[in-house]
């Protein structure tokens, strides 16, 4: 009897967390990975720090490369793109990029984790040279080497999200370019509220960067094929690079023109085992829709410990085992020059738009006790929902061990717990960690406080 075939369309996070998963739950499966970029198992994350020479070294973003999975069993084709899906007669149509050939492989059961793809709206000039997106660890390397090779003294970073301020930092920073960031919002770092993210445009001017807040990017001005500035609808910036950094969409084209159905965002529409509603086939990772833990909505999110939870959970439930996701935050966390940037749950924002009853809560404190000398700043806010009182998001921004509290609040969410919980909380203190009481505790009793005044006026009336 021939042995069953899984093939997995995507090497990187979610891909190579399933397949590793699927090899270690069923040692019979053929496991056959295809993958159109040189590269496995790679940390997107750490792009901007290859770009900006804080890692020099590309090979150590690397967690496992193609030998390594296939000294375990796990058939690992790299510069290999699938092209086509026939869910009908179970095979994936693919090119081999080297050499052009085309053929077409048989599978059992199939997993499509084809990841983001950088958003690239239609501006003139887009395709010019010295205009980059990131979105892969080849991508990065190509970056830097033509920053290498033509010395590069202006740059324009358009989109002020995770990635476009990274590599803001990156540039500015690190590597002394003049260098100018261009959001359409009114606000950078949307994933956080307005008064939470004042604080990181205020710190990239004084880092030297240029922020231009509610400008529209209008065309990539060239000079013999390479770009020159960028056109805005209020001014013009010379521009020896340009970095995209407008934020992803799934990828799933592939999927799309195999019949299968999108959700959110175009997001492959997954159940919580990551099956998608054709038989024998899984999605995960980036192209993937997950759940809101609090709402149970479909929410999508690009992150990479997301894709990873995919990828395993897609792994079991390959293997014929029951296990699911059980959905996600948004908990997201990044560092931008002095500050330390972190996020989970509901904004501020989104509770007023869906006409949630709530209060919130912003706190100033230290991330360490006064007295030592390194102590630095952070503020905290907490969304709380009425009137059950159970925290509802989280925000923070300070400097150096601020952010990963953001850990402890994402814990609270999903347990469900009330801000009476959270002041009582038997949180660890000594002063090099910690004032006495926890910037979150204190942040919770200062809504303690606020509902407590509320209730006096109503009552006082």
């Amino acid at each position: 009897m021939p042995k069953k075939k899984a093939i997995i369309i995507g090497g990187n996070a979610a891909g190579m967390s399933a397949a590793a998963q699927l090899r270690r739950l069923d040692g019979d499966t053929e496991i056959i990975v295809f993958e159109k970029g040189p590269h496995t198992s790679y940390s997107s994350c750490g792009i901007p720090y290859y770009v900006g020479r804080t890692v020099n070294d590309p090979n150590l973003m690397i967690s496992r490369t193609p030998e390594e999975f296939r000294k375990s069993g796990v058939q690992v084709w790299t510069l290999h793109e699938a092209t086509r899906i026939d869910t009908k007669e179970h095979t994936v149509g693919v090119t081999d990029l080297l050499s052009g050939r085309k053929f077409t492989e048989r599978w059992d059961k199939l997993l499509i984790a084809t990841g983001a793809a950088p958003l690239k709206p239609p501006i003139p000039g887009a395709d010019a040279e010295g205009v980059f997106g990131v979105s892969t660890l080849d991508s990065g390397i190509r970056i830097r080497r033509w920053m290498e090779e033509n010395n590069p003294k202006r740059a324009v970073i358009v989109g002020g999200g995770y990635i476009g301020l990274e590599m803001a930092e990156a540039m500015n920073c690190r590597l002394g370019l003049d260098t100018s960031i261009v959001e359409r919002a009114a606000q950078l770092m949307g994933t956080v509220d307005g008064d939470m993210a004042e604080c990181v445009a205020d710190d990239m001017r004084e880092q030297g960067c240029k922020v231009y807040l509610e400008e529209s990017v209008e065309a990539f001005l060239t000079e013999n094929g390479r770009v020159t500035g960028v056109k805005t609808d209020k001014r013009t910036l010379g521009a020896d690079i340009v970095i995209m950094g407008l934020g992803v969409l799934p990828n799933t084209k592939l999927a799309s023109d195999a019949g299968l159905p999108l959700g959110v965002k175009g997001s492959v529409i997954v159940d919580k085992g990551m099956r998608t509603p054709v038989p024998d086939v899984w999605a995960a990772g980036d192209c993937a829709q997950s759940f809101n833990i609090l709402t149970g909505e479909p929410m999508h999110i690009a992150l990479g410990t997301v894709a990873n939870k995919h990828g395993r959970v897609a792994g079991f439930t390959m293997a014929g085992l029951d296990e699911e996701f059980p959905g996600v935050l948004g908990t997201a966390v990044c560092k931008i020059c002095k500050y330390e940037i972190a996020r989970t749950g509901r904004l501020e924002r989104e509770m007023i738009s869906d006409n949630i009853s709530h209060i919130c809560g912003i706190i100033e404190s230290g991330t360490r006790a006064d007295y030592i000398e390194d102590a630095g700043s952070m503020r905290v806010k907490l969304v709380v929902e009425l009137p059950s009182r159970k925290i509802a998001g989280a925000q923070i921004v300070g400097t150096e061990g601020a952010a990963k509290r953001i850990d402890t609040c994402a814990a609270i969410i999903t347990a469900g717990m009330t801000v009476d919980d959270v002041v009582n909380l038997d949180l660890s203190y000594a002063p090099p960690f910690s004032p006495v009481w926890d910037p979150i505790q204190q942040a919770a009793r200062f809504i303690q406080g606020l509902i407590r005044r509320k209730q006096r006026g109503r009552l006082s009336r």
